[in-house]
């Protein structure tokens, strides 16, 4: 179990600040959505979490279970349990996926010292374990053949990426956008997946702009709006549907380019 914590971060990108003070705190088993137009430093937030080097903290901390972590490197915080699924996953070609799990997966297995699972598994016991978790985020087996991300549908993509978070079991989930550029049928299957594999001793933040996947969530214990580089509202799931009827303007926020 785990428990991040956000305090009065500013983060600036090439001399540009973009976070103006951000504070947030999430606990275990929690689902938490951050929403806002674009340009409100939503994806800046994730990046820093899980250490961009172009994004530089100027002020604030990153805490996790009550230790900073602004001077670990990405892979350095990945194994401490942290996981970004990305808005916009890159292709690698030549990179299978099947192999690319089994070697995060033995990594950060080794580096946990975990003792719920076995450090190394052999190739038979990893393809029985990633076939099950296949099913769980509705893929096919023959999936697994495939290059990482080459040749993927937008839903597949997405999926993919829920699909690393079910068999790397982070402590702290964070999806950028898993429903950007979506179907609403994709949309639907990409929240479920994510609620199949949401476990009660993690945390999963979900950044999005609309609310439509929040809907397709089993299970959303806090909304936090973000606008400006600031978090300026949170509040229960309600706040979601409220601001999917009335949109941004009436908390006073006007969309722009992010």
């Amino acid at each position: 179990m785990a428990t991040l914590e956000i305090k009065d971060l500013h983060v600036q990108r090439d001399g540009k600040e973009i976070l103006k003070g951000v504070n947030l705190k999430t606990g275990p088993g929690e689902v938490h959505a951050i929403m806002g137009p674009n340009g409100s430093g939503k994806s800046t937030l994730s990046y820093t979490i899980l250490g961009h080097p172009k994004y530089e903290v100027t002020k604030g901390d990153i805490l996790l279970d009550g230790e900073s972590i602004l001077g670990l490197s990405p892979d350095e915080r990945a194994k401490k349990g942290l996981f970004l699924a990305f808005q916009y996953p890159t292709e690698v070609s030549g990179v299978g996926y099947s192999h690319f799990l089994r070697t995060a997966y033995n990594a950060l297995s080794k580096s946990l010292g975990d003792e719920k699972r076995e450090v190394f598994l052999t190739v038979r016991e990893f393809q029985n374990y990633l076939k099950k978790n296949l099913d769980e985020v509705g893929l096919k087996h023959d999936f697994l053949s495939r290059y990482l991300n080459e040749g993927f549908s937008g839903g597949e993509k997405k999926r993919s990426e829920v699909l690393q978070m079910a068999v790397l079991q982070p402590r702290i989930s964070i999806l950028d956008e898993p429903d950007s550029g979506l179907d609403i049928d994709a949309v639907q299957a990409v929240a479920k997946a994510i609620s199949s594999v949401s476990r009660k001793d993690a945390t999963v933040i979900v950044i999005t702009h609309y609310a439509r996947i929040l809907k397709f969530l089993d299970k959303l214990d806090f909304v936090h709006v973000m606008a400006q580089g600031k978090m300026i509202k949170e509040g229960p799931k309600e706040l979601a549907d409220e601001l999917e009827q009335k949109g941004y303007a009436w908390l006073g926020i006007q969309e722009t380019t992010e």
